[in-house]
């Protein structure tokens, strides 16, 4: 059996797109990571159903959360702060591990909220997902 932990996968961004030639770097600053996956519902349910609904899956979405530490000198935390405030899409790839497999997609960053917790490092979680692009989404297996 091959299992593997949360603390095993990486996430990497690259701040020019996935097409870009910015080259990929890890956001090591992350914890708490989520890859949510699903995709539309259109009901196809037809009479030779025999009194069953039926559903055909459609478009898919895509989104990543995550929990970073507030550290302004490190340049991933900049990266995704940037993308935030400059409504510049970013580059992901949320993959289980150095050599894995996981999605590669232009991401905007949605959601970007500072947590002020009293005896805790401040915080930030983090929305992104999946954005207009001329790279289309890509599930990848051991990218370079």
């Amino acid at each position: 059996m091959a299992i593997k932990l949360g603390m095993e996968a990486k996430l990497f961004y690259q701040t020019d797109g996935v097409g870009g030639t910015a080259g990929w770097n890890e956001l090591t600053n992350v914890r708490d990571v989520t890859l949510s996956l699903e995709t539309g519902e259109a009901d196809v349910t037809t009479r030779a159903n025999q009194g069953w609904r039926a559903t055909a899956a459609t478009l898919k979405e895509a989104n990543v959360e995550w929990e970073m530490v507030w550290d302004t000198a490190d340049a991933g935390f900049t990266a995704v702060k940037d993308a935030f405030f400059n409504n510049q899409a970013i580059g992901l790839r949320v993959l289980d591990g150095d050599a894995g497999q996981g999605l590669e997609a232009d991401f905007s960053i949605t959601n970007f909220s500072r947590n002020e917790a009293l005896e805790e490092a401040i915080t930030v979680s983090v929305t992104a997902k999946v954005t207009y692009s001329t790279t289309a989404p890509a599930w990848v297996t051991n990218p370079t």
